[in-house]
């Protein structure tokens, strides 16, 4: 299995939202899927990258971006989970 960098997949995968300016709003290019949205799926439901980007109709590794990316910003994706929860 090929080792890809973490940096390398969220410069290649996620991007800000122009509509909505934040950390807590990045989406996948291409995609439009927000990082919060599939993290919130990962932790609730399928907690397996393979399974979040099939569901979600992604590549793998866009999702392997998201979680990388929420790694560098958890703290204020979880807080935007938990107020989409509340």
């Amino acid at each position: 299995m090929q080792i890809v960098d973490p940096a390398a997949l969220i410069a290649r995968y996620i991007e800000p939202n122009p509509d909505r300016p934040g950390v807590d709003d990045a989406r996948l290019i291409a995609y439009g899927v927000p990082v919060w949205a599939l993290i919130g799926h990962y932790e609730a439901i399928w907690s397996d990258a393979a399974a979040v980007a099939q569901g979600y109709r992604v590549p793998l590794e866009a999702a392997q971006a998201a979680l990388a990316y929420y790694e560098h910003h958890k703290a204020v994706i979880d807080a935007r989970i938990a107020a989409n929860t509340a």
